[in-house]
């Protein structure tokens, strides 16, 4: 009887990002990414948002190594807060090791964790797990599927890809190996991006960006140009560089990771700029707005990246106004369609002519559309297919895909985070659950909680109620108050009468727990301060604020 395979999902089913799962045999946990999501407007004041990793904090032991499939922060950003608990060695191509070093040494990790690059094609014994890198195109150089040679044959992970067939670096996905494997081994399960897996048809070349920006620069000449692109997205940059050297402009980066990642490229030999044509972002002043172009950060709309400190006038290196083209050369992530729409009209106030992926073709996404997943699954011919990396609606069409393709309905398992799956002689089977909630990152606190969420919730939607009062335990006195101050509930100098009201009620409440009680303790009074405050702001107002009783002993 061969030794049976478990697979655990942490992130990245149900959501777009958080993206990391653990592959189990003999008793060793190998992790494939360990990504971060960033903060919806529902989730106030929250920085980032990460796997919950209880249980791989409670199975440190058995942990001995991650796989980063690509470089992105949806794959790799977790690992600057897992180090904190953790140590094992980190596997992927070089440049994806690169951005992920960048995260791990600022955070003061590095002696938390080996960097063990691998190349094209490779193939290394990590435990008892066979692990070969496959080649696939994406949005950043250098991503990779996996496949794990098991005792329970091939599992085959796509990792984040797409069929282009002519890509800026030339490196295509790599069909004709996982074809090689299914036609010599079989693939006994395959789990498969699903990101597009609601859109119909094929996804654009990235190349045909090129082109569009190459007219873009051509219309636009004499104006200053300043294109926001997600950092990583190298390609995407390299047709940046091309279209404004065509155009004898100079290059400038704005944003410390934009920076950072243009850096590592250019010494990796992944992106080619002519040094004379590169200049610092604190040189453009003295040049014509003609011969500038800027590649920002800020795509999304985050709110402290560079593009959006332009809208707000706040951009310590570049004004814009009516001599500037801004392209927004990226698409709105799910949940950031606000926040881009909102840079975007700060933009315009300014002046500013704005282009964007509703106007002009100046994105193509990175992940496959449903042609494109057909043909892997048409390749592939999975025993077993689980999709992954998506929301649940992706997840579900993707399924159905699979089962278009011939996968039989009871081989097709759409999971969970939190879910195990199971792997043995007689098949795939759920075999039980594990703690993956979210995990809220506010500054440096790892853990904000939906206590604290909720209570943000309250305090912006409905305000706070702070009644402080100073009473003697012993005669039943109030010394001091009740003093009622609030922040949101209503403005205090307009209803004076109003809050007097409420002080009144409270001092009453106060009164009656003496009466009742010859010792009354401070938790007795607080509870009826919060009660008595709270019936007198719901039943005058209609409002629940928060209420925070303050009563303090003489």
């Amino acid at each position: 009887m061969a030794e049976p395979v478990t697979i655990t999902f942490l992130g990245g089913l149900g959501e777009i990002g958080r993206n990391c799962m653990v592959l189990e045999c003999q008793d060793k946990l190998l992790m494939l990414d360990c990504g971060l999501m960033f903060p919806e407007l529902e989730h106030l004041g929250v920085d980032l948002i990460l796997p919950d990793f209880t249980w791989l904090r409670d199975n440190a032991h058995r942990v001995i190594g991650m796989i980063a499939t690509h470089g992105h922060e949806d794959h790799v950003g977790g690992l600057s807060f897992l180090l904190r608990d953790l140590s094992f060695p980190i596997y992927g191509s070089a440049f994806t090791l690169g951005l992920a070093r960048n995260r791990i040494e600022e955070a003061g990790l590095l002696g938390n964790t080996d960097f063990i690059a691998v190349a094209d094609g490779d193939r290394c014994q990590i435990g008892p797990f066979d692990v070969e890198f496959i080649p696939v195109t994406h949005s950043v150089p250098h991503g990779f599927a996996t496949a794990f040679h098991t005792p329970q044959g091939v599992i085959m992970h796509t990792g984040d890809w797409k069929l282009d067939l002519t890509p800026v670096d030339g490196r295509l996905t790599d069909l004709a190996r996982m074809g090689s494997i299914a036609y010599e081994q079989g693939v006994r399960l395959l789990m498969g991006d699903s990101t597009n897996a609601d859109s119909h048809g094929h996804s654009r070349s990235e190349t045909t960006v090129g082109g569009v920006l190459y007219d873009l620069f051509h219309e636009h000449e004499g104006r200053r140009i300043v294109i926001a692109c997600f950092a990583s997205h190298i390609h995407r940059v390299q047709q940046i560089v091309d279209a404004a050297v065509s155009f004898n402009r100079k290059v400038a980066t704005l944003g410390l990771s934009m920076k950072k990642n243009v850096r590592l490229a250019r010494e990796m030999g992944l992106l080619h700029i002519p040094e004379a044509s590169l200049i610092d972002i604190e040189k453009i002043d003295g040049l014509p707005d003609g011969d500038i172009c800027v590649i920002s950060t800020g795509s999304q709309g985050e709110p402290m990246s560079a593009l959006t400190r332009m809208a707000n006038s706040e951009n310590r290196w570049l004004t814009i106004g009516g001599g500037d083209t801004v392209i927004l050369s990226s698409h709105p992530i799910p949940g950031n369609e606000m926040s881009v729409t909102k840079v975007i009209d700060g933009l315009v106030r300014l002046g500013a002519k704005v282009v964007h992926s509703g106007l002009e073709d100046v994105h193509a996404t990175g992940h496959a559309k449903q042609e494109e997943l057909k043909t892997m699954l048409s390749i592939v011919g999975p025993q077993w297919f689980v999709p992954v990396h998506g929301e649940y609606r992706h997840l579900v069409h993707h399924a159905e895909l699979a089962q278009a393709m011939g996968v039989p309905a009871d081989r097709t398992v759409i999971c969970e985070d939190g879910d195990q799956i199971t792997i043995d002689d007689e098949g795939l089977r759920k075999t039980g659950t594990v703690p993956a909630g979210y995990l809220y990152v506010d500054g440096i606190v790892g853990d904000v909680g939906q206590g604290v969420l909720r209570d943000r919730r309250v305090l912006a939607e409905e305000g706070v109620v702070v009644v402080v009062v100073t009473v003697g335990l012993k005669d039943g006195t109030i010394l001091t108050g009740p003093e009622v101050i609030t922040r949101g509930w209503v403005y205090a100098p307009e209803a004076e009468e109003l809050l007097d009201e409420c002080a009144d009620a409270v001092r009453e409440a106060i009164k009656d727990v003496f009466a009742g009680s010859k010792t009354p303790d401070l938790d007795s009074l607080q509870r009826a301060v919060r009660r008595t405050a709270g019936r007198f702001v719901n039943d005058r107002t209609k409002r629940k604020p928060m209420i925070v009783p303050v009563v303090m002993e003489a």
